[in-house]
């Protein structure tokens, strides 16, 4: 891991940016986190949109996490920002306006296509970057995973046992195979779920949900489109974290 720039933001928030090879990536860290009080840490996910377009959002969470003690930590996603093409996820993109534009079914096809070859390649790069930023004297566990592409979650919550629980946005579409991986998931779980997301299908949602296998897993429905998540929504899930995390 490679920092390449570091400022203060208000509080005392210590924002680095780095890269792990050749993925950019972004640490805050609160002003109590040292050697000898290392912050628990969350991961922050996001959609495939470009960090410079996401950062507003992304530093907000950063600094609300930041308030309650905790690290934060996102990464470039394949394909996004200034990484990569990625042709064929792309068409796939394509693929999918095409069909929503026309009010036909998204086929299973298409979800596979733009889905699965970014979770198969976005999981091991977060197990790298997790094992860079433990690796800092500063960052301690327990690892939380929070938004993003849900299905990026999944996988992570599915196969990396250092995380120990986990804020899912129901707000993308999800491969069917999905669903058995969400059966090995027992960590908590906080899943939140705009119940008239035009872009999303609320019994995929739900059937999701439940195949969720955690003992602790909570659905939070409210009511507006995918972009209108109430600001209480953000807090409970914060709640979550500091119940689970600290």
């Amino acid at each position: 891991m490679h920092f390449t720039s570091e400022q203060r933001l208000d509080e005392g928030v210590l924002e680095r940016e780095f890269t792990l090879g050749e993925i950019p990536g972004i640490l805050w860290t609160p002003a109590s986190a040292s050697a000898s009080a290392p912050a628990p840490l969350i991961l922050l996910g996001h959609p495939p949109l470009g960090l410079r377009k996401m950062y507003p959002r992304l530093v907000a969470r950063a600094r609300h996490s930041a308030a309650d003690g905790f690290a934060t930590a996102t990464i470039e996603l394949p394909g996004s920002g200034d990484r990569p093409r990625w042709p064929a996820v792309e068409q796939a993109r394509a693929d999918l306006r095409r069909a929503m534009q026309a009010g036909e079914p998204v086929s299973d096809e298409i979800v596979d296509a733009l889905t699965l070859p970014l979770v198969e390649k976005a999981v091991p790069e977060w197990q790298a970057t997790l094992d860079a930023l433990l690796s800092l004297p500063e960052i301690g566990g327990p690892v939380g995973y929070s938004g993003g592409v849900i299905s990026i979650g999944i996988r992570l919550a599915a196969v990396e046992p250092r995380i120990s629980a986990a804020v899912l946005f129901a707000g993308s579409f999800v491969p069917r195979a999905m669903l058995e991986e969400a059966r090995r998931i027992t960590i908590p779980l906080h899943v939140l779920l705009q119940w008239d997301d035009e872009g999303n299908d609320r019994q995929a949602a739900l059937d999701l949900f439940d195949a969720f296998n955690s003992k602790e897993k909570s659905l939070h429905a409210n009511m507006g489109g995918h972009k209108g998540v109430p600001q209480f929504a953000g807090d409970a899930a914060a709640r979550f974290f500091a119940r689970h995390l600290k």
